[in-house]
């Protein structure tokens, strides 16, 4: 049998007690959510917490304004990730309109991950100058560190206005205005919006003071497909804020009344818009943002996003297709050789236990813990540790990301991937840049920081958040770094290294419906922090054939349902499944298979584990 958590046990709280006589399983989910009343599941806009509590938001509001009506020269400084492009796009379009009347002017620029690195830098300001001239910076996603960026500004007059929504322990830059929900001493109840769902929020209050003014406003909520985009791509936590917020995005792309870039992406990948779900932004149209930051500009994919003509819009669509399938073939090819690193050095430290004496184990292990981090021409980390750290002078610094996410995913241990800064040079003095991800119970970005406070001359620049963060080093420091990275480690619990599977528990009959998976898809908005709920239990085998040698595809029965039930299991596990299974244990998730018009319901098999085999 699985070894799963349930989500929820006991008694169901008083205020989903009116849900559960019509809806008992729909209960259940919401309270292993951590819902405790049905107000907690409103998803209208006057439900949204007040702007008023985001520190900084009133500044902000009045220089942008003043700005505006002298007709000044703004600059929008962005990041090269889809929430900085979301961003981007809607600071751009909502200025751009509030500055016509009296001329004001906006432009945008983002970095070049490749040239520049992240981040309002003096590099940047002064890229800015010598193409923008501004006379107010705005940064987007960014900025929270840049006390030099802010400097070089200040030093040619400029103003600087930071929102952003990264984590921060030290005082803000003294930019004229800071909005960030996570900055000290910032009471806003939410700490989980990302970067533009920040923008959202400024811009919203500065719309609201200039109708107050008399003066031309705007109707900010008509780009909340921006905000929902944004959202669900930087992985933000599904909190009833940011499920409110993505709830009328979506809608407004159901609607047709969204960015024809979003549209004309879902052409591209034969989605149909009216039937959207926040998984679609995730999974097929945020990779395709972010293929153009990390395989080339992000300029090609905000451009994508400001633009209101169809031909334009399809054109760069099918641009940001071509580079995100460039994406898949070098994300695949470095994850071929990250698994082949991992596996040679973990047989060669099989083959260091296997040859060494018991009480010489300790020591000598210890010895090749300390030579594996560093091999002839390229850096890597011993895979017995509590975590993945890698990196190789011919890697592509635009997915190493996407590489750490999959590595953590496969080994659940925190992974960090390097690659080059500038691929032209590889010294030990230069920079190689690294991207984190982790795991639950482990906060990676105050891990890094534990590192760079203890060895200060380890770590050039980091930032982050609990999952993701990212970093700087000296090529150098490669070995130094891994090994004070797993200094860190070994004090977190083993506990922490299993991972848990969790399940809203066994379904009822009925549930086995059209109707049931339908108002679960259409219930909430499932994601981080709000996860789409999985079930278990025992099915019995009617039937199973394997596809494409890799996937297996299900009937299976189940008691008091009258048919069968289809289910596939995508990149089966061949060492737990056995061809003469008669019944299995399952968990999966439900939904809904659309071929040639017709329906049926799919369970989608997380894990599975033979119970019963035939005689």
């Amino acid at each position: 049998m699985l070894t799963l958590t349930l989500r929820y046990t006991g008694e169901l709280p008083a205020g989903l007690q009116p849900l559960a006589k019509t809806q008992p399983t729909l209960a259940r989910i919401y309270a292993g959510r951590h819902i405790t009343d049905a107000n907690q599941l409103l998803t209208q806009l006057t439900d949204l917490l007040p702007a008023n509590s985001l520190l900084g938001i009133d500044d902000a509001v009045l220089i942008m304004d003043k700005a505006l009506d002298d007709a000044k020269r703004i600059l929008i400084v962005g990041d090269f990730d889809c929430d900085g492009a979301t961003s981007t796009a809607l600071m751009m379009r909502v200025l751009t309109e509030l500055g016509k009347p009296s001329g004001a002017t906006v432009s945008f620029i983002v970095p070049d991950r490749f040239k520049y690195g992240y981040g309002l830098t003096p590099e940047i300001v002064e890229l800015g100058i010598r193409e923008f001239n501004p006379n107010l910076i705005i940064t987007v996603d960014n900025g929270i560190s840049s006390h030099e960026g802010v400097a070089k500004a200040h030093e040619h007059g400029i103003e600087v206005i930071i929102t952003d929504h990264h984590l921060t322990t030290k005082p803000t830059p003294p930019a004229e205005a800071v909005v960030n929900p996570n900055q000290l001493h910032c009471a806003f109840e939410s700490k989980s919006l990302v970067g533009v769902g920040v923008a959202f929020y400024v811009l919203g209050r500065l719309a609201k003071h200039r109708r107050e003014q008399g003066k031309s406003s705007y109707q900010v909520s008509k780009h909340l497909d921006l905000v929902a985009l944004g959202t669900i791509a930087d992985v933000g936590v599904l909190d009833q804020n940011n499920r409110i917020l993505v709830h009328h995005g979506l809608n407004v792309i159901k609607a047709g009344r969204c960015s024809v870039g979003i549209l004309a992406i879902l052409e591209q990948t034969g989605r149909d818009h009216h039937k959207i779900t926040s998984q679609d932004f995730g999974f097929v149209i945020a990779p395709r943002i972010n293929a153009a930051g990390r395989m080339d500009n992000m300029k090609i994919g905000i451009e994508c996003l400001l633009t209101d003509d169809w031909g334009v819009a399809q054109r760069l669509a099918h641009q940001l297709d071509t580079l995100n399938k460039q994406r898949r073939s070098v994300e695949s090819k470095m994850r071929e050789e990250a698994d082949a690193v991992l596996q040679t050095l973990a047989n060669d430290v099989a083959s260091v236990d296997a040859e060494l004496d018991e009480g010489d184990v300790a020591k000598d292990k210890q010895n090749f813990d300390d030579t594996a981090c560093l091999s002839s021409d390229q850096n890597h980390h011993n895979p017995t540790h509590k975590s993945l750290v890698l990196y190789q002078d011919d890697w592509h610094q635009g997915v190493i990301g996407i590489v750490a996410g999959r590595l953590k995913e496969s080994y659940y241990k925190p992974a960090i991937v390097f690659a080059p800064a500038d691929t032209a040079k590889t010294d030990d003095n230069d920079l190689i840049k690294g991207s984190a991800r982790s795991i639950a119970g482990i906060h990676i970005r105050d891990a890094i920081e534990q590192v760079a406070q203890q060895n200060p001359e380890l770590v050039s620049h980091f930032g982050g958040h609990a999952m993701a963060a990212g970093l700087t080093i000296k090529r150098s420091n490669f070995s130094g770094f891994t090994k004070a990275f797993n200094k860190i480690l070994e004090a977190v619990d083993d506990a922490v290294f299993t991972e848990e599977k969790y399940t809203d528990g066994q379904l009822i009959g009925q549930d086995f419906s059209l109707l049931f998976v339908d108002n679960l898809k259409q219930a909430n908005i499932w994601g981080h922090g709000f996860v789409a709920p999985t079930f278990d239990g025992i099915f019995e085998v009617i039937n199973h054939r394997i596809l494409k040698d890799k996937h297996l595809k299900f009937s299976l029965k189940y008691p008091e349902v009258q048919y069968p039930i289809d289910a596939i299991w995508f990149n089966y596990d061949n060492s737990v499944w056995d061809y003469r299974a008669s019944k299995v244990h399952v968990l999966f998730e439900l939904d809904i298979n659309e071929w040639n018009g017709n329906q049926n319901i799919q369970m989608m098999i997380k894990a599975l584990d033979v119970t019963e085999l035939t005689a």
